[in-house]
């Protein structure tokens, strides 16, 4: 199952195609690179309500772009959880001076989003989140801890599942707040440095943080049902984007099995094979789910499942092809210094946390088996 491009994709995608190539530069910073795209009016693509958004992209016009963008190299997104998780629950659930507020700013790329949903003691278990939000007269005061927040150390904002109901337990008493990241002294950023020696992930303090009143998302109380909407979200075109940049990735593998005689174990070739494969049954999901109902039980569990173990063991086969050289890094090192890894190494350490976040393997399984399979449901610990 592929898709057939008509006339005016083909055309859409020849526009993306030139506009990359001219665009598209080494030294690109992230951030600037986000009002880039906004300027050229590439972010929004699929948002149809309000006129929020920049360009107006059918499905498939959604699919070129993404594919063609992760083909042209260009540079990782800031941007992507403001466009693809918080605009769209907006659009579902926010209010219209919400949507008029932060959706242009999204589109523009003049706002970056991070996502407070983990903590220390409720990571794949978001039911059992601790943050509090304490209502005030003009707003709510937030008190709490978050972690693995991706890019909060370049956020303007956050939008915070908290606890708004006081002696509440699981799922109730939540509220989804949208709160600004520039409050010196009630909000604390520290990088968790990884065996990568990069720092995409961050740990988040809220020490009495202000979020306003008129920014609670969907009404307070129903924090739930706004978070597990927007988890929905995080299938769709963007996977296909995902899988071609998995797909250099295996090229890349490939080679240096090629090139250190790696690919005449038929045991290698058969793994490499098996990889190839799989990639090829995960697009095909992807293309059947897609634009699919959101409320799909199992769907974002089921294609988590494929591409997390997939990639881990890529990883794995990215120094097993290289053998005793996958040891020996690029650059000489010391203890004073940080210390480089090239392609097949990073891969292979980054790929390690595939299969925790995002919800844990174990935890999909258990979404499947009781969503999908109509299993007994998992018994659930008492808070303390």
């Amino acid at each position: 199952m592929e898709f057939g491009f008509a006339p005016e994709d083909d055309a859409f995608r020849r526009e993306v195609r030139a506009w990359l190539d001219t665009h598209v530069t080494a030294d690109a910073d992230r951030c600037g690179w986000e009002r880039t795209l906004g300027a050229a009016g590439w972010i929004g693509l699929g948002w149809a309500e309000g006129g929020y958004g920049n360009r107006t992209a059918t499905l498939t016009q959604q699919v070129a772009w993404a594919e063609e963008y992760a083909r042209s190299g260009a540079p990782p997104r800031s941007g992507h959880i403001g466009e693809n998780l918080l605009a769209p629950t907006l659009i579902a659930h926010g209010s219209g001076e919400q949507k008029a507020r932060f959706l242009p700013a999204v589109a523009a790329g003049e706002e970056l989003w991070c996502q407070g949903y983990s903590e220390p003691g409720a990571g794949s278990d978001l039911a059992g989140v601790r943050t509090a939000a304490v209502r005030e007269a003009d707003g709510y005061r937030v008190t709490g801890q978050k972690i693995w927040t991706s890019l909060a150390h370049e956020a303007d904002w956050c939008f915070v599942l908290a606890r708004t109901e006081p002696g509440s337990r699981r799922h109730h008493g939540l509220s989804f707040l949208l709160v600004p990241m520039d409050q010196p002294g009630r909000i604390e950023v520290r990088p968790i440095r990884q065996m990568t020696g990069t720092s995409d992930f961050n740990e988040v303090f809220f020490d009495g943080a202000h979020a306003r009143v008129e920014h609670v998302v969907g009404g307070e109380g129903n924090g739930w049902r706004v978070a597990m909407s927007l988890l929905g979200f995080e299938r769709g075109v963007s996977t296909l984007a995902q899988q071609i940049g998995f797909a250099e990735e295996l090229g890349r593998v490939v080679r240096d099995a090629e090139a250190t005689g790696a690919a005449d174990d038929p045991v290698v070739r058969a793994r490499l094979v098996r990889q190839w494969a799989e990639l090829r049954v995960m697009r095909w999901n992807a293309l059947r789910t897609l634009g699919g109902s959101a409320a799909e039980p199992g769907a974002p569990s089921v294609a988590k499942l494929l591409w997390a173990g997939w990639h881990q063991r890529l990883g794995e086969l990215a120094v097993l092809v290289r053998g005793a050289g996958a040891s020996v890094g690029p650059a000489d090192w010391s203890a004073a210094a940080p210390y480089e890894l090239d392609a097949a190494q990073h891969l292979f350490l980054f790929s390690r946390a595939d299969t925790v976040y995002g919800g844990s393997d174990q935890v999909q399984r258990t979404i499947i088996a009781e969503r999908v399979l109509g299993l007994p449901r998992e018994p659930k610990g008492v808070e303390s």
